[in-house]
């Protein structure tokens, strides 16, 4: 199934107990292009950029078997720019730096060519965004859609709508509690599922995930790594890595969507191992299937004596 990703594509300043970088390469739809082009090409990027974005980034996606049709430069400024610092435990950052730059004005004009994608990613940009792009697909076999606290403060009404409308949502714990106002996860599930979406799934960071449907609750666990180097775009990886295996493995059903998330923690797993998507950009598919089967053993639960 052909898989379509509307986000942003920016550079990023990060600052880690790991070290720093000032100026990488980053955005919600770069993260998810990378991690979802793993399991299948071409996957179709929305997005845009400026006149700075340099061409052996653009040659990066384009290798990585990145669709760029719907890929915009403008000319009149600069690529959207993050700069941030995280803590000593990475699970809080400060934002010391945001120039929206000519993303202030993106406007996602779906190309006709990707209108009839089978499965929809909305990255994590406003809600108002993310209705337009629903508003220009035909008929997609899935949409996924991740958020954040900032548009769930700031744009709520927007948001809503964008939840009564897609599938799957995929957010964190906080931010479950958030849109809920609720402390108990499950609880939340259940309020945030009646929304409309039919799946949800809660990321708890070094905890896991969970996949919430009508009739099951799937956990998966997290990989224990040694060291992490940055988790900004974790998220993004996952949601790429859960979309690109259904898209391969072209089946939309609960044991397939468990598949899914074990693949989505496999593709974060190996994002947060160094700075931005440098890792990503270096796997082999042998990488991928070990860390699965790794992910598989320590989730197995022996059977009753």
């Amino acid at each position: 199934m052909s898989v379509l990703v509307v986000g942003s594509v920016a550079y990023d300043g990060i600052e880690a107990p790991a070290g720093k970088v000032d100026r990488i390469l980053g955005g919600s739809a770069t993260y998810i292009s990378l991690a979802s082009g793993y399991f299948t090409q071409p996957v179709r990027l929305v997005g845009t950029v400026g006149y700075d974005f340099a061409e052996s980034d653009k040659k990066l996606l384009k290798d990585k078997g990145v669709d760029m049709e719907g890929f915009k430069v403008d000319e009149s400024g600069l690529t959207f720019f993050w700069k941030g610092r995280y803590h000593e435990n990475l699970n809080n950052r400060d934002t010391l730096d945001t120039q929206l730059n000519v993303f202030e004005h993106f406007d996602p004009v779906i190309p006709e060519v990707y209108k009839g994608s089978r499965i929809v990613c909305l990255g994590n940009i406003a809600p108002e965004l993310q209705l337009k792009v629903l508003d220009q697909v035909r008929g997609p076999k899935l949409t996924i859609c991740d958020t954040m606290n900032f548009w769930i403060s700031g744009s709520r009404e927007a948001l809503d709508e964008v939840i009564k409308r897609v599938d799957v949502l995929i957010i964190n714990d906080q931010e479950a509690q958030e849109l809920t106002g609720e402390s108990n996860l499950n609880v939340c599930a259940r309020k945030i599922r009646q929304m409309g979406p039919k799946y949800l799934i809660i990321k708890k960071g070094e905890h896991g995930a969970v996949l919430y449907s009508e009739q099951d609750m799937f956990s998966a666990p997290a990989f224990p790594l040694k060291t992490i180097v940055d988790p900004t775009g974790a998220g993004d990886s996952f949601l790429g890595g859960f979309a690109g295996w259904l898209s391969w493995s072209d089946r939309i059903n609960e044991e397939n969507l468990r598949r899914a998330v074990v693949y989505g923690s496999v593709m974060a797993s190996y994002c947060v191992e160094d700075f931005g998507p440098n890792r990503l950009t270096q796997l082999r598919k042998f990488d991928i299937d070990t860390r699965y089967d790794v992910f598989k053993k320590m989730s197995q639960i022996p059977g009753r004596l």
